[in-house]
């Protein structure tokens, strides 16, 4: 069997066989060149302009080593790779920034590619490989026997991803073991399971998702930039939400951004114009989970809840609406309490023989932070009504033990 070598800067060389190449070139996965891997970190790291196609080169090719170290039959090989190489086709306009707005208004998140995988010439692709398109589907959303393989704990996306947001981040908090971590892997009644072996490969991994998050995926310049993102989207979409974001849910980053730049919406071209140029809004407030009520900021979720915080904040303060925008992200939920490690013949919960996990999640949840963020100019006067709408705790100072 045939096979063209790709040159990958995290893995090397990457090989494609001949039946995946019409995947590869399919204009659903070609599609994937023109969209940032990491959103607008880009505007903190200038090298962070990587794509999800290159991230799925990448999946596929440690999910085929997963695969063949699993010793899965050849008709299983080729479905996992096949998910590995489709998993990200779902993905809008800079990655996961569109997508929160994606799931409030359209019900629909980037794992749910079944409509595209049945409408597009992908499917007669994976049948005349012998691959079921339901098949790849249901292991891209998590349904499958074998979805752990690329939708799990310790899966081959976040190998890939960290490597490589590492690698053109230059942060390289994201470096870790994949391959140890792959070798120690194998199949216990059905399910996945890691060697003893394995365990320090596998807290790495944890280790790198915690510093990472804060680093670059979390980064307040990140999340700046995709919360003027999002208010630029929704003003040019306004007349009809639902619409509008289908029509642009399936751009890639050139057009979606063109788009908002010659929006008829004035708010959509200033705040599109701004990102664009690097005139970002800026932190009027900039807070931990101790300083508010976690239960109670959870239900301001959404960006309609999100809204309508920043409109009374830009009320008080005499400015536009647009110019007070409240970011309160998902709290982190904890991280692999459920994978399996084989210890002493038997299958236990990693967290059972990993005493590191309990303090990662307790450093993951002090992570949070719900940011307010407006021009420059009204940072102090935004900061103080925020802080008063939303009602922060003040500062607690500890006396000096001396």
């Amino acid at each position: 069997m045939g096979a063209k070598i790709i040159k990958d800067p995290v893995h090397g060389y990457v090989e494609v066989e001949d039946p995946f190449l019409p995947l590869l070139d399919s204009p659903l996965l070609q599609r994937l060149r023109y969209i940032r891997q990491l959103g607008f970190s880009y505007l903190v790291y200038p090298g962070a302009h990587h794509t999800r196609f290159e991230h799925s080169l990448g999946t596929m090719h440690l999910a085929g080593v997963m695969a063949r170290q699993l010793g899965l039959a050849a008709r299983d090989q080729a479905l996992v790779k096949a998910a590995a190489l489709l998993h990200d086709v779902g993905h809008g306009p800079f990655s996961h920034a569109i997508e929160p707005l994606a799931g409030e208004y359209l019900g629909r998140h980037h794992q749910d590619v079944s409509l595209l995988l049945g409408r597009s010439d992908v499917r007669e692709v994976l049948g005349a490989m012998g691959i079921d398109a339901g098949d790849v589907a249901s292991l891209i959303q998590g349904t499958h026997p074998l979805s752990g393989i690329i939708h799990g704990e310790l899966d081959v996306d976040r190998m890939d991803y960290l490597l490589r947001d590492a690698h053109y981040t230059g942060a390289l908090y994201g470096t870790i073991d994949a391959h140890r971590l792959i070798r120690n892997t194998f199949v216990m009644d059905g399910h996945l399971v890691l060697a003893d072996a394995g365990i320090n490969a596998a807290e790495s991994l944890l280790i790198a998702r915690t510093l990472m998050r804060p680093s670059v995926y979390f980064h307040h310049v990140s999340r700046i930039g995709e919360m003027m993102f999002q208010e630029a989207i929704m003003a040019h979409v306004a007349r009809d939400p639902a619409r509008g974001l289908e029509a642009l849910i399936r751009a890639d980053d050139s057009a979606c951004m063109q788009a908002l730049l010659s929006s008829p919406d004035p708010v959509a071209r200033d705040l599109s114009r701004r990102i664009y140029e690097r005139r970002l809004y800026k932190r009027a407030l900039y807070i931990g989970r101790d300083r508010v009520n976690t239960a109670h900021m959870a239900r301001y979720a959404s960006f309609e809840r999100r809204k309508e915080i920043g409109k009374k904040v830009a009320e008080e303060a005499g400015i536009a609406p647009s110019c007070v925008l409240v970011d309160i992200p998902p709290f982190p939920g904890d991280m692999s309490l459920s994978v399996q490690v084989r210890h002493r013949h038997m299958a236990v919960p990693l967290s059972e023989v990993s005493p590191l996990l309990h303090t990662l999640n307790e450093t993951r949840r002090g992570q949070w932070r719900l940011g307010v963020y407006t021009p420059p100019e009204f940072r102090e006067q935004v900061g103080e009504i925020a802080a008063d709408i939303l009602h922060v705790r003040p500062l607690t100072t500890q006396e000096p033990l001396f």
